[in-house]
């Protein structure tokens, strides 16, 4: 079977915890008296790097360096990397319901349309223009465009062309900066948001092509890499643009967040094992639970503890987030995501041969 590769999990896990700093981050500046630090604070998150969709985007690169790959050498490989994606999504996600629910509801009193909660519990919500239950689902819906492209290039046997992902890249870039720069819309600005998206992960395909197997070479690498910053940057200003206020969505913050998480990866991918670090590739294994579980313990301990205005007390409520984010989502982890993935094995069809272990990474800048 594929080994599992720990600079990947600690890419998982720098990711989730970027997230986590930013919705921290966010509840201080707006929930509380920040006084002399409001601008540093609101800069730092809002105008020079969104740590959001920093942490969001590097998960794109890391499910385009995994998924495409995760296709079995079985008898009905769609329908078994079906299953393995089902039992590795749902299940923690409709806990993350189940306890979201349970938070409104005990907290607010918030009760959703049931209209609302169905359409939710399909993961389907977005394709349906009904409105995620919280808005960090919104990542779950690019996973699933992921997964369907994957599944139809397999399909076809194309996935694992040797151009096909940079193909991908560079007609995304192409139509989607041409689109920022010439078309005024919003919607069509949301449509290219997704594009972007999407040539994160193929992008990190490319990387995988390149650093694994050495299918592809660094000059491909870089040349997808710079149309995807453009891309990125033409369309971080048409959709984000404008005069900044106290808006943590602007032109500069998210297009450096994306550039900045194509840059971290590449760093990572190109030194391969020797980027791993073992406490942060822990935090990357549970990384899916921490992401959907945190938002809520962020919730619950914002209402029933603060520690004080200043720096030690935010300090200590960052700590005590991240802590509790990691403690809970381990016990969500431990009791229901990592026992729906073994539990989903049982519906695969046998492999066809025995798989071998993963490649080693080529010599191109790459640890083994």
């Amino acid at each position: 079977m594929h080994r599992r590769l720990a600079f990947i999990d600690t890419l998982r896990g720098i990711a989730v915890l970027a997230v986590l700093l930013q919705h921290v981050l966010e509840v201080i500046v707006q929930k509380h008296p920040t006084g002399a630090y409001y601008w540093m604070f609101h800069d730092t998150i809002g105008y020079y790097m969104n740590f959001g969709r920093f942490g969001v985007v590097l998960f794109f690169f890391v499910s385009g360096f995994v998924i495409p790959f995760s296709f079995p050498d079985s008898a009905t490989p769609v329908r078994d990397f079906a299953i393995s994606r089902f039992f590795r999504l749902y299940p923690a996600y409709w806990t993350s319901m189940v306890i979201g629910l349970a938070t409104m509801l005990v907290l607010d009193s918030t009760v959703y349309p049931l209209s609302q909660v169905i359409a939710n519990v399909t993961m389907l919500q977005t394709f349906a223009n009904i409105p995620n239950l919280w808005v960090f689902y919104w990542t779950l819906a690019i996973e699933l465009l992921f997964y369907v492209s994957c599944t139809i290039l397999f399909a076809m046997g194309l996935l694992n062309h040797r151009f096909t992902a940079v193909g991908v890249v560079v007609a995304a870039a192409l139509v989607g900066t041409a689109a920022a720069i010439l078309i005024e819309s919003r919607t069509v600005s949301s449509l290219m948001e997704v594009g972007l998206n999407l040539s994160a992960m193929f992008l990190g395909k490319i990387v995988r092509d390149t650093v694994i197997g050495g299918r592809l070479r660094w000059p491909h690498v870089a040349a997808c890499t710079l149309l995807y910053a453009v891309f990125a940057i033409a369309l971080s200003e048409r959709r984000f643009g404008g005069v900044y206020q106290e808006n943590f969505f602007y032109s500069y913050s998210i297009g450096s967040a994306y550039v900045c998480a194509a840059l971290v990866f590449i760093a990572f991918a190109a030194f391969g094992e020797r980027m791993a670090w073992r406490p942060m590739a822990f935090v990357g294994v549970i990384s899916y639970s921490v992401y959907l579980m945190s938002p809520f313990v962020i919730v619950w301990v914002h209402r029933l503890v603060w520690f004080g205005d200043g720096p030690l007390g935010w300090s200590i409520f960052a700590v005590v987030i991240v802590a509790l984010s990691v403690l809970v989502s381990w016990v969500t982890y431990s009791l229901v995501e990592k026992p729906s993935i073994s539990f989903g094995h049982r519906f695969r069809s046998e492999r066809r041969r025995r798989a071998a272990l993963e490649p080693t990474f080529s010599t191109q800048g790459a640890a083994e």
